[in-house]
């Protein structure tokens, strides 16, 4: 494949680690939201005035990163006047805006702000794409409906954007209300608590039980479309998204680096197998090929609550201080053990993520094998910073 008809790869950002961590592992472009007005609520999000920093971090030697501000809610009156002091303000630092409401598309081109339609918009068919280019916008985020097929007809028309990567909503493209029904958050206002990713019990009025095969019934797998990645490569689609702007920086450190090895060349059937393994390691619910190949069925709902992940990380402490000339870390110890040889992860800020594993220890400049709460540790670490987080990796 020639390089400038690659894929744009989009990576999630929910906070400065993991943005950090999503431009050191590859990301062509990354989107984020400003607190208020996203479709991830829970996230950290960012500030209006964390704007600088974040554009100043994209600017690579290397390459320019792009930046996407998602202002993908529905918005109401009382709002309208924010929404625009948002746009106004971040107008400088970012590429686009990824908007679902046509108010903030009418406020984008007022400011001359080029946008894209949110998957929220559930874009599946050539004429919709139809208006949405001729009202303005620059790309589309297509609904998760739809296969390939289909997606490689509306990319004809205008510059598509397909999730390829990441958690499926019951409700597919949005707009569900169990959250807002049951709890008084909205989905559609990025507060959805997912209780669908519950089990569930059927019940009849008399309090009869039905039992289920599987009890996860409102919680899809995630999407994986790594196996079949060159069927995508050949769709004519502009850019790779990767889901996940609540996910951890291993998460998207992982996710991000996978899919940059695909887009680059083509994988080999063992390759692809090696791919599959590693991204098993981080937050997953299974995997499913979603719409693309086929309908989904009954094999492509979850069967866990929370992750199928085969490792996970234990907080150890911070590093307190760096040796930069002896490339040596401090490390306070929170929550023990650490010992030699275990693989562990440092995340912060400016670092973003780095692994790593222990190969030397010291205290009061004498080697030891292990070291316990409460104690001060000397390891031989990679260029990391005064206030980073030490996980260790377990395996599960």
């Amino acid at each position: 494949m020639a390089k400038q008809n690659k894929p744009e790869l989009l990576a999630p950002a929910g906070n400065f680690p993991t943005l950090v961590t999503a431009i050191n592992a590859g990301a062509d472009a990354i989107y984020f939201g400003i607190q208020g007005f996203n479709m991830r609520a829970r996230a950290k999000n960012f500030t209006i005035k964390d704007l600088p920093k974040i554009k100043k971090l994209s600017q690579q030697k290397t390459k320019k990163i792009k930046l996407y501000l998602t202002l993908n809610t529905i918005i109401y009156d009382n709002e309208l006047k924010k929404v625009e002091t948002i746009i106004k303000k971040s107008k400088k630092y970012i590429d686009a805006i990824i908007c679902s409401d046509i108010s903030v598309m009418l406020l984008c081109k007022k400011y001359k702000v080029p946008f894209h339609i949110s998957t929220q918009c559930s874009i599946s068919n050539t004429e919709t794409a139809k208006f949405y280019k001729k009202l303005g916008a620059e790309r589309i985020v297509l609904a998760r409906e739809l296969n390939l097929k289909q997606i490689k007809q509306i990319s004809k028309i205008i510059p598509t954007e397909v999730f390829i990567h990441g958690a499926m909503c019951i409700s597919v493209s949005g707009r569900c209300l169990i959250s807002q029904f049951a709890f008084n958050q909205s989905a559609n206002r990025g507060q959805c608590i997912q209780p669908c990713r519950r089990p569930y019990t059927i019940k009849d009025n008399q309090n009869n039980e039905l039992k289920l095969e599987n009890n996860y019934i409102l919680s899809p797998k995630d999407l994986c479309a790594l196996p079949f990645i060159e069927k995508l490569k050949n769709a004519g689609i502009k850019s790779f998204k990767i889901e996940g702007r609540n996910k951890e920086p291993e998460y998207v450190d992982t996710v991000v680096k996978t899919y940059r090895k695909a887009i680059d060349k083509k994988l080999t059937k063992k390759e692809i197998e090696q791919s599959l393994k590693n991204l098993n390691k981080v937050y997953n619910k299974g995997f499913s090929s979603g719409f693309l190949l086929d309908t989904p069925t009954s094999d492509d709902f979850s069967k866990v609550e929370h992750s199928s992940a085969t490792q996970k990380k234990q907080f150890i402490g911070k590093i307190t201080h760096y040796y930069p000339k002896l490339n040596v870390g401090l490390l306070k110890i929170s929550k023990g053990p650490l010992k030699l040889n275990d693989n562990i992860l440092i995340i912060g800020k400016t670092t973003g993520l780095i692994r790593t594993k222990i190969n030397s220890m010291q205290i009061n400049h004498k080697d030891i094998n292990s070291a316990k709460k409460g104690d001060e540790v000397g390891l031989k670490l990679p260029k990391c910073r005064k206030g980073d987080e030490v996980y260790r990796i377990i395996k599960k």
